[in-house]
C-alpha cells in the first residue's frame, strides 16, 4: 500500500540481515495471533509455562528458532518459547511501554512535529502499523489514523524502515 506522505522518500542501502533457518531475518518483530498464547521456559510443549498471554496483536521481538518454536522477547523484556503457529507477520506496536507516567503520546496528521495532533494516545495502547519512515509511523488506534515518532514506539526498530 503505498502513502503518500511518505511518497519519494530515498530508502537507505541495503544492509546484511541475519537469516534464521526459516529464512526470514533474526531479530524480528512479530504480534500474537490468538488471545491466548503461552510463553514457555523451553522449546516445546515439555517446557513450564511460565507466562500466559491475553493480548492479541501484542509485538513480540523473535530472537532465536529451533524447530516450530521461537524465543521471543515480549515489550517488558521477558524471554521465552512462543509455538510459530501462534505469531503472525502483521506488525503491530505498543506505544510508550516504557512511560507509563506519561499522560499521552501525540498522533499527527503528517509526519512531522508541526503537524496538527488528530489523536492523543496513552501508553501501553497496542495498534497495527503500516508504515515508517525518516522517524515516523503509521498506525491506527481508537478508530483514528496517523503519525507517530518511531522512538515513543515498541515493536519497530528505530531506523526500520516499512512499508505495508
Amino acid at each position: 500500500m503505498a502513502l503518500t506522505p511518505f511518497a519519494g522518500i530515498a530508502t537507505a542501502d541495503a544492509q546484511p540481515v541475519n537469516r534464521s533457518a526459516s529464512g526470514l531475518p533474526l531479530p524480528r518483530y512479530v504480534s500474537l495471533k490468538s488471545e491466548r498464547v503461552n510463553m514457555r521456559i523451553g522449546p516445546g510443549r515439555e517446557y513450564q509455562v511460565e507466562w500466559l498471554y491475553l493480548k492479541r496483536g501484542l509485538p513480540m521481538e523473535v530472537i532465536q528458532e529451533y524447530d516450530n518454536w521461537r524465543k521471543v522477547r515480549d515489550p517488558e523484556g521477558n524471554e521465552g518459547w512462543i509455538l510459530h503457529s501462534l505469531l503472525s507477520g502483521s506488525r503491530t506496536v505498543i506505544v510508550a511501554p516504557w512511560d507509563s507516567a506519561r499522560s499521552h503520546v501525540e498522533m499527527r496528521e503528517q509526519p512531522e512535529a508541526g503537524a496538527r495532533i488528530v489523536a492523543r494516545i496513552e501508553p501501553n495502547v497496542v495498534a497495527p502499523v503500516s508504515a515508517c519512515a525518516n522517524g515516523w509511523c503509521q498506525l491506527t488506534a481508537g478508530g483514528t489514523t496517523g503519525f507517530v515518532r518511531q522512538n515513543q514506539l515498541w515493536g519497530v526498530y528505530p531506523d526500520e524502515k516499512l512499508e505495508n
